[in-house]
């Protein structure tokens, strides 16, 4: 499925790195959920994808049916029952990603700060900014040097870019 650069996008990043064969049982879940996904009784053109077996992407092309809080309700409930079921957390904004070499990895904030207090996490590693609005977005701002991050203003203290 052809999805526009403007098609919305949700980022939910696991805490864990999921198996192969989780990667492979929640991707059929995903597609299942997506191909029902309504909003207001209209069918949704809505796809999802699994990234680096740590990241859910949802994406909406709005230009047939927008996505309404009804139907983001639905996606939230969704996530919920995926995060029950594979024993992970989606909901947490401060398990900040980051690439360590080719890995991805992630860490609760504080872990994080010592990351950056050792040398470890740099201007230059590479993050996560899982706030993308976009298709767009995903594409060109979603993986970027934690300098060209909002991750500054998180840890200006501790920083300097």
């Amino acid at each position: 499925m052809q999805f526009s650069e403007n098609s919305r996008v949700w980022i939910y990043q696991a805490d864990r790195k999921l198996s192969d064969a989780e990667t492979q049982q929640l991707q059929q879940q995903l597609n299942s959920f997506t191909q029902s996904w309504t909003a207001h009784s209209n069918a949704l053109k809505a796809g999802a994808e699994i990234r680096y077996n740590r990241f859910i992407v949802l994406m909406v092309d709005e230009s047939q049916a927008g996505a309404s809080g009804c139907s983001i309700d639905k996606s939230v409930n969704f996530m919920k029952q995926v995060e029950q079921h594979y024993d992970i957390n989606l909901f947490d904004r401060f398990n900040l990603a980051y690439r360590d070499g080719s890995e991805v990895l992630s860490a609760p904030r504080n872990q994080f700060e010592e990351l950056i207090k050792q040398g470890t996490i740099t201007t230059d590693t590479i993050v996560f900014n899982n706030l993308v609005q976009n298709l767009a977005e995903l594409n060109s701002k979603w993986e970027v040097p934690f300098k060209n991050s909002w991750h500054p203003q998180l840890f200006r203290d501790l920083i300097t870019v």
